[in-house]
């Protein structure tokens, strides 16, 4: 498991370097430097981020915490941040099977991020049975990030 874990990190480091400005990449999408470093520091920190997700007709209502300020600060940027590249169209290419098509059909889901003490709530529906489905799997997605860090991330990556 940490031979994986420290592959992950590398992986991600490399994938962070083919995707900045300075080399003309673009793996990642519009994911920036910033980005990738938040990710990085949310892998890392995993153990003591806490998630639950409740099934809702339509999607689903996730709420992420954590109990240090500086996670909490970092979890509503991650969020938020994620939300302005859905908002904009600028599609972040890598970790999740589910990320594309909510990126690709942002305009048919609805997106409710409510800032709380101690992380984010958020509520995420659709009318589309097919984007329901995607909101749900992200969801899961994500709780498996959470529940085993950069492992989960890689299985993603590599489709299974």
């Amino acid at each position: 498991m940490l031979g994986l874990a420290l592959g992950g990190g590398y992986v991600l480091r490399e994938l962070i370097r083919l995707g900045s400005p300075s080399t003309g990449g673009g793996m990642m999408g519009a994911a920036t430097s910033a980005d990738m470093s938040s990710y990085m520091e949310l892998f890392s920190r995993h153990r003591y981020i806490r998630r639950t997700v409740e099934e809702i007709p339509g999607g689903v209502r996730t709420t992420t915490e954590a109990g240090a300020p500086d996670l909490v600060a970092l979890l509503q940027a991650h969020v938020s941040t994620m939300y302005d590249h859905v908002s904009h169209r600028a599609e972040v290419t890598c970790m999740s099977n589910s990320l594309p098509t909510l990126f690709r059909h942002a305009d048919g889901y609805q997106r409710q991020l409510t800032l709380t003490e101690k992380g984010v709530s958020v509520i995420e529906t659709s009318r589309d049975p097919a984007l329901t489905s995607a909101i749900r799997k992200h969801a899961q997605e994500v709780s498996g990030f959470v529940r085993d860090g950069m492992p989960s991330m890689m299985r993603g990556m590599m489709g299974n």
